[in-house]
């Protein structure tokens, strides 16, 4: 069973966790309305920029990129201000939103997709399939990872990113849903929890030296 090593929230304000990233510092997790700072170590709320925050969340070592509707918003961390804006693959149906290789990898929730995705365009480059509902999205180390929800059941899988086959896959305890999903670049995983309005932090499998 995945260890989970640390809960935080719920938070004030916040009814439901969306999308989650990491920027070296925060954990940026999506509340609707708010894109909320949130420092891991002491477990308190830094900031929130009043932008719509529906689903996945991205950083890409400069801006955060957060799904909105049937948009994928590029925002400046700094001032909360929208610089640009691109269609989102799924018209609204979309869910976990990751950087990696240059390029926004988006999943789609009900039609099991994850959608490589040209950040300046939104053009589609490449489309995986899933057996299950994608949320969460994440690339570390060279690692696409994402996070299954259908009922009560959640799972963190690590899947080929040319053919979709599952590698590894982390069980979480049952009624314990993952929405958004993004690593620290090391030994943990943080993983949005939908409507328990909480963030987890859970651990991530070593690999070998």
């Amino acid at each position: 069973m995945t260890e989970i090593i640390r809960e935080y929230g719920p938070f004030p304000g916040v009814d439901e966790v969306a999308g989650v990233t990491y920027d070296g510092e925060h954990v940026w997790f999506a509340s609707g309305d708010r894109l909320n700072a949130l420092d891991p170590n002491s477990g308190k709320t830094v900031r929130s920029l009043d932008v719509a925050a529906h689903a996945g969340t991205a950083f890409d070592g400069r801006h955060l990129f957060q799904i909105a509707e049937s948009r994928i918003q590029k925002i400046d961390p700094e001032t909360g201000r929208v610089l640009a804006t691109i269609p989102a693959p799924g018209g609204g149906q979309d869910s976990g939103l990751a950087w990696g290789e240059g390029t926004l990898w988006v999943g789609q929730y009900r039609d099991r997709k994850i959608h490589q995705v040209d950040p300046e365009t939104g053009e589609v480059l490449r489309t995986i399939d899933s057996n299950r509902h994608v949320t969460g999205v994440s690339w570390v180390d060279g690692e696409l990872w994402h996070a299954t929800w259908e009922a009560d059941e959640s799972e963190l899988r690590r899947i080929d990113p040319q053919s979709g086959k599952v590698l590894e896959s982390l069980e979480m305890p049952a009624g314990m849903g993952v929405s958004g999903l993004e690593s620290d670049g090391a030994d943990q995983f943080f993983c949005g929890g939908g409507k328990s309005g909480k963030v987890r932090a859970v651990r991530r499998p070593k690999r070998g030296g």
